[in-house]
């Protein structure tokens, strides 16, 4: 996996990796009180970044230019954002982390949604195959 495949796929990894021995940690420990952030570490961070990683793969034409660098970025400041805010929302302490973090999720999947629609997959995928 190259390219920007290949950051999206390292994130995934790190994030699925992190979600699973947090969840063990709340397993252990009987307390599930922050069990939305660790399902938004794994729901956006390990099954998003691993659908990122593989459609840029598959579609390698995808992957050039800006606009997907500006996705890595997007998608590295929502997980950034959403994973310390959502347990500091649920303490009540604060809820901006959390907000901000949506918004770049948001952001994160509409410039994904931009790049898919301009790509060509059956050209892209022809010459991958190649």
């Amino acid at each position: 996996m190259n390219g920007i495949a290949r950051p999206f796929m390292l994130i995934a990894v790190v994030c699925a990796l992190g979600g699973m021995v947090w969840g063990v940690q709340m397993s252990a420990s009987q307390d599930h009180l922050l069990s939305p952030a660790h399902g938004h570490l794994n729901l956006l961070g390990w099954v998003s970044c691993a659908i990122y990683a593989f459609y840029y793969h598959l579609v390698p034409s995808a992957g050039e230019g800006r606009l997907p660098r500006l996705h890595l970025a997007a998608t590295v400041l929502s997980l950034g954002l959403l994973v310390p805010g959502i347990p500091l929302a649920i303490q009540e302490r604060t809820e901006v982390l959390a907000q901000a973090g949506s918004l770049a999720a948001l952001v994160s999947m509409l410039v994904f949604g931009v790049i898919v629609l301009r790509s060509r997959p059956e050209k892209a995928t022809i010459a991958h195959q190649r």
